[in-house]
């Protein structure tokens, strides 16, 4: 056997703590670091009993990690509990090479059982700070871990020396993290406890203004998904709806608190909050700075664009380009705001819309006044929608083609039903069964299968002769497109009843109850279609025929 030899720690406190059961202390180290790790209790107490003291501040790791947070980074709760237990008070607040303490490993691995027992055995580690200025709080926000976000906050808050270090730049950054990660409850906590981080150099209201989907305005959803919204039933739009009025609620404190406290930097706070609440289209926002501070309605962003050239007022002036307010609105928006839209074909209508809207509050001098690269309105506007209408033409022909299909198949199937009536005819040519009212619900349910199918494939070839001029989208496409649907959805109605009836003439006569499961079935296709294609259709028809966009 190797003899092996006797190595003195060199973080001993006494210097004669020595391991005396391995061949060098590297290996040895590497051998508890994997213990650790995989939570091999036996080899970590080994450990702890050789190096006694000086085994909390030995360092395992190239990056400077001590055992308590590699125990961490393992995971296993029993052998992190010993080591808290174990590690005198002032050595949790031990740093890696880049100044994290253990509670900054719990944090940004989400260990919330691991932070509980560090922080109830030292408070202090709250407030230390790494090399990037970062505190166990924010590292977890920066994570998005809400629940070890929410200890950490709450523990921090609790007495007003550790309170300390949610002031100034710590409190500026813990709310920017906050509002970033869209804890928006605990950014009102926050705000309900320290009031000047309203007023820091990254507002809640500044970050809020550029995130639109956190507002009912900016979030688009479908009829099933409104209807939920009102009564939610669901998690998704229950949690999206309490984001909502969390969103609002600190948009309302924020602004409370700066008119309190009216500065000059607020107030550029304000400016920029108001006119990049505008750009994104967030009412909520625009409407309650508007509340707050009635002047900021004359503030102009650094293009000379104001909010009336932003949003739905009209402004008379011209900017640097001498672009008026309708040369604006014939610009295509970012995509990001597109995409709020409900479908593709209104895309391309909303924006005709929008421009319309516009057009009647300007004068005919101005609809044809020209900008410095000699261009009208309109023709910035079909210039810069080129592409978006070329992608919908796509689509639509896409659709009706296949909508087509469809209809012609059910117009087969029911005129097919219509030569071959259920149970045949009699030797006068009659049908056998013309006595019977379920053949009269047969012969019209039949008979309007067969007619709607017809229209609706004329409806849809109608389109592919359409000469898809900008304009077509406002109406011409739109009708054809929802008359079409209601064409299809009624054919495919009529057809399951005129189907229902034949199966009930030719087999419930023995037993009426057949017709339960008969009407079961036929109601699993018509449901199903109808959840599908009804509620684009709806959609459709309120964008076409309801109140304008500047409606009240």
């Amino acid at each position: 056997m190797k003899k092996k030899k006797k190595l003195q720690s060199s973080r001993s406190e006494d210097n004669d703590d020595i391991v005396d059961d391995v061949e060098d202390a590297p290996n040895w180290l590497q051998q508890v670091y994997d213990a650790l790790i995989h939570g091999k209790e036996r080899v970590v107490n080994g450990f702890l009993r050789q190096y006694k003291t000086s085994a909390f501040k030995e360092r395992l790791t190239a990056s400077g990690e001590t055992a308590l947070m590699v125990a961490i980074k393992g995971g296993h709760g029993h052998i992190i509990n010993k080591l808290v237990s174990l590690t005198p008070q002032e050595l949790l607040a031990l740093k890696d090479n880049s100044d994290n303490t253990a509670l900054h490993a719990a944090a940004q691995l989400d260990n919330v059982k691991a932070a509980q027992l560090l922080v109830n055995k030292n408070h202090e580690l709250l407030n230390f700070s790494n090399k990037n200025g970062r505190l166990p709080i924010q590292l977890a926000a920066i994570r998005g871990h809400r629940e070890m976000t929410s200890y950490l906050f709450s523990v921090g808050i609790k007495d007003e020396i550790h309170s300390n270090l949610l002031k100034h730049a710590d409190g500026e950054n813990l709310m920017f993290r906050l509002v970033t990660a869209r804890f928006y409850d605990l950014a009102l906590q926050l705000l309900d406890h320290n009031q000047e981080v309203a007023l820091g150099l990254q507002s809640p209201l500044e970050l809020l203004a550029k995130d639109p989907s956190v507002f009912p305005s900016g979030t688009h959803y479908s009829i099933w998904e409104s209807f939920f919204y009102t009564l939610p039933p669901m998690k998704r739009i229950c949690n999206e709806k309490l984001m909502h009025h969390q969103a609002i609620q600190l948009v309302k404190h924020s602004c409370s608190i700066i008119a309190q406290r009216s500065t000059q930097l607020s107030s550029i706070e304000i400016r920029e909050s108001f006119l990049e609440g505008a750009r994104n289209g967030i009412e909520e926002i625009v409407t309650e700075i508007l509340h707050y501070f009635p002047a900021v309605i004359e503030e102009r962003d650094d293009n000379g664009y104001s909010i009336v050239h932003q949003k739905n007022n009209i402004d008379h002036s011209k900017d640097g380009n001498y672009n008026n307010i309708l040369h604006l609105a014939g610009y295509r928006p970012r995509q990001d705001r597109l995409d709020l839209g409900p479908g593709p074909i209104l895309q391309m209508q909303r924006e005709l819309q929008w421009f319309m809207e516009i057009e009647k509050l300007v004068t005919r001098e101005e609809s044809l006044s020209i900008n410095f690269k000699g261009k009208t309105p309109l023709t910035i506007f079909n210039e810069e929608h080129n592409d978006l209408a070329s992608k919908e033409i796509q689509w639509v022909t896409g659709m009706a083609s296949a909508c087509s299909v469809a209809a012609s198949l059910i117009a087969t199937v029911a005129f097919a039903a219509a030569i071959t009536v259920p149970g045949g005819n009699n030797s006068n040519g009659l049908p056998i069964f013309s006595s019977e009212s379920s053949f009269l619900v047969f012969a019209v349910s039949d008979a309007l299968a067969l007619f709607t199918s017809i229209t609706c494939v004329l409806y849809f070839l109608s389109i592919f002769t359409c000469r898809y001029g900008v304009e077509d989208f406002l109406y011409t496409l739109p009708n054809r497109v929802i008359y079409g649907l209601i064409c299809l959805i009624l054919s495919v109605i009529s057809l399951m009843v005129a189907f229902s009836s034949t199966l009930f003439l030719v087999f419930a006569k023995k037993n009426p109850l057949i017709l339960i499961p008969i009407v079961a079935l036929t109601c699993v296709p018509v449901i199903s279609y109808t959840f599908i294609q009804l509620p684009p259709l709806l959609v459709m028809i309120k964008s076409t025929y309801g109140p304008g966009l500047l409606a009240k």
